[in-house]
């Protein structure tokens, strides 16, 4: 009895203790992973968020961009750290749908390694055309895919990037072949776009709008299903081609095994974060919607994007080694 007794208290005592710590979580700075390079998207949006965090919780919330093997290096570190609240994940769409879809044997499974949290933003690209191809919308760019098969050249920052799914999507939904060219990187691949070495690109509307303003290029609309609010006045591929929907989106997840307290506290802040005024002014001025949604929300969008790119990949023959 007398140590049934000592278990007891002792088990209170823990409870009590885990309490406490919830109740006065974060009590050390936060580590946010990147799985990418300083200056790109996903860093800059990291960053935004993080700031704002940062000010919430009264704890600096520490960007720490770990690249490499596409983004996987990052990934295999987040799976292993201590699951104590203290190290989040920014989620990006090649990392927990593209790469999930269309690569085998991954070292890390997203929805079992990885508790979701909630999307930070999205993004439509924008389908780009050379100025001599003669088309002046996406019905025009079909009619030439469709009266002469491989005539249509489109760019692509390498195999399984989402400019060459997006052009993979095209080809599945529209009944079209275009012929995809894949370059090291985006901006290679929009200047042969310029001087009309490549007929397509699908890419960023930041780095696509200013050489349209210039007539370098022509911009016929946007890849998401909706128009996308920072760019209203662009028609959709999707009221050409039904079902067309590709856009890149970034989110926050934990170590799976995170205590249930911590990941419901952290994802409060974060939407918190998201839903001010500042933070959604920062996210535009990159070009990208604030999203917040619930947990269950954003597993829910990861595991249909999943689905949905590992359709077209089999459809399209796309395959990762």
């Amino acid at each position: 009895m007398k140590a049934l007794r000592l278990l007891v208290i002792l088990s209170a005592a823990m409870a009590g203790g885990a309490a406490w710590s919830a109740d006065r979580y974060p009590d050390r700075p936060i580590r946010f992973l990147v799985p990418s390079p300083p200056g790109g998207s996903p860093d800059i949006l990291a960053r935004i968020v993080g700031n704002r965090l940062s000010d919430q919780l009264g704890q600096q919330v520490i960007v720490d961009n770990r690249s490499g093997a596409s983004g996987i290096i990052g990934i295999e570190i987040a799976k292993n750290a201590p699951s104590d609240g203290y190290t989040i994940v920014l989620a990006t769409t090649t990392l927990f749908a593209s790469l999930p879809a269309l690569k085998p044997d991954l070292s890390f499974d997203p929805a079992r390694d990885f508790a979701p949290l909630t999307r930070i933003a999205w993004v439509a690209n924008v389908m780009t055309v050379s100025a001599g191809l003669g088309a002046n919308s996406v019905a025009d760019v079909v009619r030439i895919a469709k009266a002469k098969p491989d005539s249509i050249n489109y760019g692509s920052a390498g195999n399984g990037s989402p400019a060459h799914l997006a052009g993979a999507m095209l080809d599945v939904l529209a009944g079209v072949r275009t012929t995809h060219v894949p370059y090291k990187g985006a901006a290679p691949a929009l200047n042969d776009l310029i001087a009309g070495q490549l007929q397509m690109l699908i890419t960023s509307p930041l780095v696509a709008m200013p050489h349209a303003k210039g007539g370098r290029i022509k911009v016929l609309a946007t890849t998401g299903a909706k128009p996308d609010p920072l760019i209203p006045d662009l028609p959709t591929v999707a009221q050409t081609v039904p079902g067309y929907d590709i856009t890149q989106w970034w989110g926050v997840v934990m170590p799976v095994k995170t205590p249930a307290a911590l990941q419901k506290k952290l994802h409060a802040e974060i939407v918190r974060a998201l839903q001010t005024p500042e933070v959604r002014e920062l996210l535009a001025k990159q070009g990208a919607t604030a999203h917040p949604e619930t947990p269950a929300e954003f597993a829910a969008h990861m595991k249909a994007e999943r689905g949905r790119i590992a359709e077209i990949g089999k459809k399209a023959n796309i395959l990762l080694d």
